[in-house]
């Protein structure tokens, strides 16, 4: 029988609609151990708990406090999608509560708020516990990994990883939360869209050992929707030249944070290039993947149409596509497999202690940019 697990949502907006869809969308997985039922959400928003009032029968509580939530003993896990600064106290709150905790990156607005939450999950061994990244997911992305893990690339080249947005181009868009440093965070960009471009470096064991970082702020203010105008004060692109070196392995690595990337929409990407194979996938052609072998003579891209091949399997047929709905259910299987004793066939969601590693790195960029050094990385004892 098929085990479920009964989870609370605090945060209703777009990511909050994003997890009711995929659990709703749960038959679509072909053979998964259990599944999850929202059964609890909390929102300072009306209009969004009636959003969940309208499509998700299953709801029971309703609630613009959060901790009448974690006080109600149906819950078994949280899905936390708040603004970063209230990333700290939440997700504290949701660990001492005895909660299975998805929360959103970058898991506490810098590096001092993480290194609280990490001390509080420490005491909570029992408790299961991700951070939501759900680009890798892809099946492209899938493949570029697994060449990176079969060691047949041979002598790593450089690495380049970006997540690319395109619509803070437009200065007349309305300023919100992500462009004010007090609620987002000094981070920006990096903190934003930092541990979507790190998953995959850091789950290869590619950490920085030094980095370089040019940070970019070119929106100033921005239209409060009230006729005036207010500073941004985020920064806007981040580009983090670095340096990796493991037990075998010497090469840069360069991530890519950017709101401002003409003609992108929501574009992640990841490139590995290598002396005897290099591969290379973007959910800009969402279901191909490139590669490259080289054994002497010619040297010729090869691209595979890829269809419909999940992690998880589902009932769509092969040669459909795969698309960002299916990233977030697929990520949403992996937790909800975990939680079930599984191994999340072989790939989970973003750990605690890789968000610790991206604080870091992030923290050694936003040190970089602002003094136009280079700087070494200080992982502060998180596990690799």
């Amino acid at each position: 029988m098929t085990k479920i697990f009964r989870f609370g949502v605090i945060g209703c907006g777009l990511m909050g609609h994003e997890f009711a869809s995929a659990a709703a969308r749960w038959l679509h997985l072909a053979d998964v151990k259990a599944r999850p039922e929202i059964v609890a959400v909390c929102d300072t928003n009306a209009t969004l708990l009636d959003w969940f009032r309208d499509h998700v029968p299953t709801v029971r509580q309703f609630t613009a406090d959060y901790k009448e939530l974690l006080a109600n003993p149906e819950v078994d896990a949280v899905y936390c999608a708040v603004p970063h600064v209230l990333h700290q106290q939440f997700y504290i709150d949701i660990l001492k509560a005895g909660k299975h905790l998805l929360g959103e990156k970058p898991f506490g607005m810098d590096a001092a708020q993480n290194r609280e939450i990490m001390a509080v999950l420490a005491e909570h061994p029992e408790l299961l516990v991700r951070c939501s990244s759900e680009m890798p997911f892809f099946p492209g992305a899938q493949k570029v990994i697994a060449l990176a893990k079969s060691g047949e690339m041979g002598d790593i080249i450089e690495v380049e990883a970006g997540f690319l947005h395109s619509s803070d181009i437009d200065r007349q868009k309305p300023i919100n939360w992500k462009r004010m440093a007090e609620i987002n965070g000094d981070y920006g960009c990096m903190g934003d869209l930092g541990m979507h471009v790190l998953h995959v470096p850091l789950r290869l064991g590619w950490r920085p050992t030094t980095l370089h970082a040019q940070l970019v702020k070119k929106v100033t203010e921005r239209p409060d929707g009230k006729s005036g105008m207010l500073p941004c004060t985020t920064w806007d692109n981040a580009t983090i030249s670095s340096r990796v070196r493991t037990g075998d392995q010497d090469f840069p690595m360069v991530l890519k944070t950017w709101r401002i990337a003409p003609g992108e929409s929501n574009t992640w990407y990841i490139r590995v290039l290598g002396m005897k194979k290099s591969a290379f996938f973007s959910t800009k052609s969402p279901r191909q993947w490139q590669w490259m072998d080289y054994n002497g003579g010619a040297q010729a891209w090869s691209t595979e149409d890829l269809g419909y091949g999940s992690l998880f399997p589902a009932i769509t047929g092969k040669i459909f596509e795969f698309g960002f709905a299916d990233a977030i259910q697929q990520m949403w299987a992996a937790f909800v497999d975990e939680l079930a004793g599984g191994n999340a066939n072989g790939f989970g969601c973003a750990t605690p202690a890789e968000a610790q590693a991206h604080h870091a790195v992030l923290t050694a960029a936003l040190k970089s940019g602002r003094e136009d050094v280079v700087v070494p990385v200080e992982y502060d004892g998180a596990s690799a």
